[in-house]
């Protein structure tokens, strides 16, 4: 998996496609993402003594990584990642226009 929390992704299927976010969570073992702004579903709380009336609260849900695309910094457009080596000689994520993705 080659993305990381922080990353600036956009979503390529699904009802939230073309909206772009930065990555909270990653789950690489069930290779699923959480992206701020995107796949929101509503949960309704049950009332309790804290808050009698009850809720509706929005929760961020966790969907495919093959859903999303790193965002290339320099066409910022969908790309694909590989993985390189910078002048320091440390690995490195590097996007097709040859721009380092690692900060």
């Amino acid at each position: 998996m080659n993305i990381r929390k922080g990353d600036e992704v956009i979503v390529l299927s699904g009802s939230d496609k073309g909206k772009k976010g930065i990555v909270q969570r990653v789950f690489p073992k069930t290779n699923k993402v959480v992206v701020e702004g995107v796949n929101v579903h509503k949960k309704h709380q049950k009332p309790t003594q804290a808050t009698p009336e009850g809720s509706i609260v929005e929760v961020y849900v966790p969907f495919d990584a093959s859903n999303v695309a790193l965002i290339d910094p320099k066409t910022k457009k969908a790309t694909r990642v590989h993985m390189g080596v910078d002048k320091n000689g440390k690995k490195v994520r590097l996007a097709k226009s040859g721009e380092s993705l690692d900060k």
